[in-house]
């Protein structure tokens, strides 16, 4: 190759890189928090929330495309919480936008039955996987910062215990999703319910609490139904939305209404 096509091959190559930065769509994070109100309704539903183990939590909110536009931790650091729960929460996010509906909120709390063996949705959990780049990519300290390196790609993951919720706005749309992790799967559904009523993001139809379990103020609500098998193995729910009890469950209940 002589120095003219080197030159011409070069050029080519730095067109096509800059006309594919061209097209990088922006990400539409509207009507969602920022990183700064996100962080101040978690910290806030933290130190409200006491039902757990009172351990510090991330938080991950994701647009209707699954987009990550906001993470954010509640500690004095990103090492006051398990470092394994940042991902965790985006992908409870994640899950709460990927199987909501503007008539119908599923909170990740509500999927553990049916994912179990011989549930309904057996084997949704191993559906959608997270992305490892996008999840373990960039400079960690920037981890729960509003350059997180999450922000602005596509997450992916599904989970199937307390903590993610959609986000529903003033016209009972869904736009998103908010996920939390960091202590019980139980306390996490508590703390991420506290944190979309922070957000004014609550204004929720219909789902599997107000349908099966009589709480219309919660549609959305984690529900304590599963009993003993007695033939062994995972517990049945009545309503097929149930969720395991922790250590220290506390009845939803008594959290906020939804608007």
């Amino acid at each position: 190759m002589n120095d003219i096509d080197h030159a011409l091959r070069s050029a080519t190559i730095a067109a096509a890189a800059l006309l594919g930065a061209s097209q990088v769509h922006a990400v539409d994070c509207t009507g969602l928090p920022t990183q700064s109100q996100l962080k101040a309704a978690l910290v806030a539903a933290v130190a409200t929330e006491a039902s757990g183990l009172d351990f510090q939590m991330w938080g991950t909110v994701v647009n209707r495309n699954g987009e990550v536009c906001a993470v954010a931790y509640s500690g004095a650091d990103r090492g006051a919480q398990w470092p394994g729960s940042r991902v965790i929460s985006a992908q409870k996010a994640n899950t709460a936008n990927a199987f909501g509906l503007d008539g119908l909120a599923l909170s990740t709390a509500n999927l553990f039955s049916a994912v179990q063996p011989g549930g309904s949705l057996f084997g949704l959990q191993h559906s959608n996987p997270v992305d490892p780049s996008v999840a373990y990519g960039g400079n960690s300290s920037n981890n729960g910062t509003a350059t997180d390196f999450m922000v602005g790609k596509k997450i992916g993951g599904v989970n199937v215990f307390g903590g993610g919720l959609g986000l529903y706005d003033a016209s009972r749309k869904i736009i998103g999703a908010v996920g939390v992790s960091g202590d019980t799967s139980c306390a996490d559904h508590m703390i991420a319910w506290r944190v979309r009523n922070n957000l004014v993001l609550d204004y929720v139809n219909n789902g599997p609490a107000k349908l099966f379990a009589n709480d219309p103020a919660h549609p959305d609500n984690i529900i304590f139904d599963i009993a003993p098998n007695p033939t062994g193995g995972t517990g049945i729910s009545q309503t097929g939305f149930g969720h395991p009890v922790c250590f220290q469950s506390v009845s939803g209940a008594g959290l906020p209404p939804v608007r």
